[in-house]
């Protein structure tokens, strides 16, 4: 019998793919926080997880969880208490600081693989610490990109962090991945490569509109 998600959101499901998963705990929140569980392997890794009414019954259509993984430093979210659920370890990149200490929950540490992924470390700062996940055809990108509204400008499908824009990470236009799955927003499953380059390379251009878009959004439309 699969076990009950203990979270309260209306859990929506987005970027369903092969053996893998992904949902938005609490769709009408502005940030869109996104989770995935993704195959690697023959096992289901949960990463950077938001809890859910049952969200345990969803997984249970896939692997058995062999870990949740925490990708970006802020983003421990409900990982703890769904690894505990799950019986399995929380991952956390070796070079990850603060984050293993505020973790309720076993965990390991990971390097430069986890699974059949690559691990890139893409910002790694006293103020930002993030990698992404690489196998080859899924690009997982917890945070430096986004589809989320505050993200984006109205004519970006993809947009770089608003507090990333003006230094945006160029070590990503060189992935040219079948899809690619954001911690805040629906994933991109066409022309992903594309894209991406794009919404780097109009980082800098469409900051200002971004952030005016964000004031006028704060101000009620005013």
């Amino acid at each position: 019998m699969a076990m009950k998600g203990s979270g309260t959101g209306d859990l929506t499901v987005v970027d369903r793919f092969g053996g893998s998963v992904g949902w938005i705990a609490y769709p009408d929140e502005t940030m869109q926080r996104a989770s995935h569980a993704v195959e690697s392997d023959g096992g289901l890794w949960l990463v950077d997880p938001v809890d859910a009414e049952g969200l345990d019954d969803l997984l249970a259509e896939y692997a058995d969880p062999e870990g949740v993984v925490v990708l970006l430093d802020r983003h421990k979210r409900d990982a703890a208490a769904i690894a505990t659920r799950h019986d399995v370890p929380v991952y956390v990149p070796e070079w990850m600081d603060g984050v293993v200490e505020k973790l309720d929950a076993p965990t390991r540490r990971f390097d430069r693989e986890l699974a059949d992924f690559d691990v890139i470390r893409l910002i790694n700062n006293p103020l930002w610490q993030e990698a992404v996940l690489f196998d080859g055809e899924t690009l997982v990108v917890p945070e430096a990109l986004g589809t989320a509204d505050y993200f984006r400008t109205a004519a970006e499908p993809l947009g770089v962090h608003p507090m990333l824009r003006l230094l945006p990470p160029k070590t990503l236009r060189s992935y040219d991945p079948d899809r690619l799955l954001v911690g805040h927003g629906d994933g991109i499953a066409e022309n992903v490569g594309r894209t991406i380059r794009r919404a780097i390379d109009g980082s800098r251009r469409n900051a200002m509109a971004l952030y005016a878009k964000s004031v006028r959004e704060l101000l009620g439309g005013r």
